[in-house]
């Protein structure tokens, strides 16, 4: 089927089956409503990947009351941290040096699970209700698609007939009203001058009068952190311990407070990391679409490991390994933005990533004060580094590793070979183009 024909919503006498991305909101509400009218049995997923303070049991009425036949709601959160968090911290997930990746790697875990239901239930289609200018969109279609091709994406916001009707909110409001369809007061009045999307590893925050990039985000906009200024004076030591790249124990060394289940383990960092200010960003990022776009984060526990997990893999990768991982690092942080979780040339990376954290075993210790993390101590049974080898008061580092200073000298002498080379000829063309003009 033809792109324009999956996004045209064709009328026939036939019922046809959809699964959509329902989160209850104004606009999902509406596309539910559309989408019935337009001949289709809706079939409405909710995901729950941490999402704060949702009503699941009334997302679930307004569905069914809006013309929903079936509504499923799927508690993700401990898939979402074991098989996609945790994957993004073995890899030090990090796109355009800044963004943790908190919503990107959240949305392939949602298609999944989408594409799981639809297979159940005998749908042929999915929808969303993504925006034409987002990422959303492609993170969503590309995952559906590498999941299950013949199903076919319905996306409203790049539907011609939709976007006819529906050409802003005001739009959106009246049809709820003219269907009976109960609308929040905050799309009415009094919303905030922002959108927010959350999960359990970030709350992003976009739109509105953060379009304006010297506009600075107000003080009551973050929901995660506190004001760093605001923080506890005194400051909180952690001990993570890692196995294969993966954090499997966080202690408190001031309460003695211990975790270890994933996500218990993962919902405690955030507490005590957003407590202590822990993870805010404020950037300009470039989505895949082509568009800039200004967005504020706040990624408390990703931040506190992604530190820790870095400072582990300098005692135990060997330095090529970890030069050669730095740049898969950047292949996966860019695939996962981009909405190919599960493409081959992501499996590849992921394999790749995996066997480097073979050896990267071990504690760390981190010191957490008014927005800062600081690494204050490391150890692993599976370390390269060697105190009597990086002394400089041992003199060959031990008979073992059989190092003479002396070495150095020719090593030096090697290297600077085509140093040496490179600044003869600069000269000598520099001297030569003098020639040149002098005539």
């Amino acid at each position: 089927m033809s792109t324009a024909k999956r996004q045209r919503v064709e009328e026939d006498s036939d019922v046809k089956k959809v699964v959509l991305a329902y989160s209850g909101g104004l606009d999902t509400t509406v596309i539910l409503k559309w989408l019935s009218e337009k001949g289709f049995e809706v079939i409405c997923f909710c995901a729950s990947v941490g999402q704060d303070k949702e009503d699941f049991d009334a997302v679930k009425q307004k569905a069914l009351s809006t013309g929903a036949s079936k509504v499923y709601i799927e508690d993700l959160r401990e898939e979402f941290v074991k098989e996609f968090i945790f994957e993004l911290v073995k890899a030090n997930g990090l796109y355009e040096s800044k963004y943790l990746l908190g919503t990107s790697v959240a949305r392939p875990c949602i298609a999944r699970k989408m594409i799981e239901i639809a297979n159940k239930e005998g749908a042929k289609y999915v929808a969303h209700g993504a925006t034409g200018k987002g990422n959303d969109q492609v993170r969503f279609e590309m995952s559906a698609q590498a999941l299950d091709a013949s199903i076919s994406t319905i996306a409203p916001w790049r539907d011609p007939e939709f976007l006819e009707k529906f050409k802003g909110r005001s739009d959106l409001i009246k049809y709820s009203q003219e269907h009976g369809i109960p609308v929040s007061h905050k799309h009415t009045e009094g919303s905030a001058p922002y959108s927010m999307d959350d999960n359990l590893f970030h709350v992003s925050y976009e739109s509105g009068m953060l379009e304006d990039p010297m506009t600075a985000p107000m003080k009551s906009m973050w929901r995660m952190t506190v004001d760093p200024k605001d923080a506890p004076e005194e400051s909180v030591q952690l001990r993570i311990e890692f196995k294969r790249g993966v954090p499997v124990k966080v202690i408190n060394k001031k309460d003695g407070t211990e975790k270890t289940e994933p996500l218990e383990l993962f919902t405690y960092l955030n507490e005590i990391a957003g407590a202590h200010g822990v993870g805010r960003i404020d950037i300009v990022e470039n989505r895949f679409v082509g568009i800039k776009s200004r967005g504020c984060y706040e990624t408390p526990a990703g931040t506190v490991l992604r530190r820790a997990h870095l400072d582990l893999e300098g005692i135990t990768l060997d330095r090529e390994v970890m030069r050669i991982k730095q740049n898969m690092e950047l292949e996966f942080s860019r695939l996962c933005y981009n909405g190919f979780w599960f493409a081959p040339e992501m499996e590849m990376v992921k394999h790749s990533i995996n066997y480097t954290q073979q050896h990267v075993e071990g504690a760390v210790e981190v010191e957490l004060y008014k927005g800062n993390v600081d690494v204050i101590g490391r150890e692993s049974p599976k370390s390269l580094y060697s105190a009597d080898l990086a002394s400089m008061d041992i003199e060959n580092g031990g008979a073992a590793f059989d190092y003479n200073p002396l070495d150095s000298q020719g090593f030096i002498k090697i290297n600077a070979v085509r140093l040496k080379m490179y600044s003869h000829l600069r000269n000598k063309f520099a001297d030569e183009e003098v020639k040149e003009e002098d005539k």
